[in-house]
């Protein structure tokens, strides 16, 4: 197997993690937050993950079905290391900024495997790149600009999900 198409099956596998990823975190920060723009903006963001994951498997899972679920199982273990843990100890707005670092880490995996699928003549994965990029980069802008959202409450800003699950509780 060649550089460029190790290249790509790793990338392959890294996505798998990041969209993983940002179907649990995104969806889980929304349900904490409880309503408003920020929540509607990750909600978003949850939803599109979730509407491409089986187009990504059909893309992914052919040509290397090992390294696809073995990105899958490694998103999933760090998303319950996160949500059982760090979660729990950080602030809301820490925590939905955290999200989006990993969101935005989806962004440069899915720009990098875009230009090795061009190089690769891979049209299908290249065409699935730029329709995911049109698409999740709108929803990331609208994730930031919902940031507003934490200025305007920063009591709430401020309570760790421990605080807030002791609150409910």
């Amino acid at each position: 197997m060649d550089e460029l198409t190790r290249l790509k099956h790793k990338l392959g596998r890294e996505l798998a993690q990041t969209e993983r990823s940002a179907m649990q975190h995104c969806r889980r920060e929304a349900g904490r937050l409880r309503g408003g723009r920020a929540a509607d903006a990750m909600f978003a963001i949850a939803a599109h993950a979730e509407a491409q994951w089986p187009r990504l498997e059909a893309l992914r899972v052919r040509r290397q079905p090992k390294g696809f679920r073995l990105g899958s199982l490694v998103g999933r273990t760090f998303s319950l290391l996160r949500f059982a843990i760090a979660d729990r100890l950080i602030d809301l707005e820490r925590s939905y900024r955290a999200t989006l670092l990993g969101v935005h880490h989806g962004v440069g995996v899915v720009r990098l495997l875009a230009e090795v699928a061009l190089r690769d003549n891979d049209h299908r994965l290249h065409g699935f790149c730029e329709e995911w990029l049109a698409t999740r980069r709108p929803l990331i802008e609208e994730a930031e600009a919902s940031l507003a959202w934490f200025a305007e409450r920063p009591q709430r800003a401020l309570r760790s999900g421990l605080r807030l699950g002791l609150e409910r509780g």
